[in-house]
């Protein structure tokens, strides 16, 4: 299978496609998120890059699947689905849970023979840093489930406002949470494409210290940055997130 014959996926969205693209990026979503999250992300870059998004099973038009809840079992099911894309020079994008996925993705892509060019971890401590959580999110009632939506300031707020989308929405939202807080690091080589960070100022979810951490996760290169806002600091500064991604793609395509 190829890239052209990739788009009957259900797994892959590509909402703006670019066919003369130089290099492709592969957004993941966050715990409870979906493809959708990144449509103006994807809006905001140029026809050098060519974006797809990923659509985890049981939301939105995949609400029937049953949900994927480990964060190792969404990137085993992912890495066929995204070879035909690496046509081109392959970046990865992850945001808070997505990120985990994105780097567990990594891992299986250069076993695969197929490094990304970089990988972006967004709003996520290093994959080795482990934190203690006494109560997890996952196993809280609905209630306390949708309050911790509501606190990060995350999810739209559309969502809260309709009891039959909300019901729909909540299975995948605590799967996803599981897969977050079940997941566990396993040592192995350091990743051979480089890894940037970028964290919100006030993100409580994750330390300066724990960012700077995935520097032990890649032997290609470090780099971090710090923007203002907090766990969803993206939401408010997509236009300028894609053009520093871009740029840094772009950039990794010189000899």
């Amino acid at each position: 299978m190829t890239a052209k014959t990739a788009g009957s996926s259900a797994w892959i969205r590509r909402y703006r496609p670019a066919e003369q693209a130089r290099a492709r990026l592969l957004c993941l979503p966050h715990a409870g998120g979906s493809a959708s999250f990144y449509l103006p992300f994807t809006r905001a870059f140029g026809p050098e890059i060519d974006v797809l998004t990923v659509q985890y099973p049981g939301r939105q038009d995949r609400w029937h699947e049953p949900c994927v809840d480990s964060v190792t079992g969404l990137a085993d099911a992912l890495v066929d689905e995204v070879l035909p894309w690496a046509d081109r020079p392959l970046a990865l994008f992850g945001h808070s849970m997505g990120a985990m996925v994105g780097y567990e993705l990594a891992v299986r892509l250069e076993r695969a023979g197929v490094p990304p060019l970089v990988v972006f971890a967004s709003g996520r401590r290093a994959p080795s840093r482990l934190r203690d959580n006494p109560s997890p999110i996952h196993l809280r009632d609905d209630r306390g489930l949708i309050d911790e939506l509501r606190a990060l300031s995350g999810t739209d707020a559309r969502v809260f406002e309709d009891e039959e989308l909300l019901r729909r929405a909540l299975p995948a939202i605590r799967s996803d949470y599981k897969a977050a807080e079940t997941y566990r690091y396993v040592a192995r080589p350091r990743l051979s494409a480089p890894v940037h960070v970028i964290v919100g100022a006030e993100d409580g979810r994750v330390t300066p210290d724990e960012a700077r951490a995935w520097a032990d996760h890649t032997a290609g290169g470090f780099g971090m940055e710090t923007r203002p806002g907090g766990h969803f600091y993206l939401t408010e500064q997509m236009s300028s997130v894609a053009d520093a991604v871009s740029s840094r793609i772009l950039a990794g395509l010189l000899p």
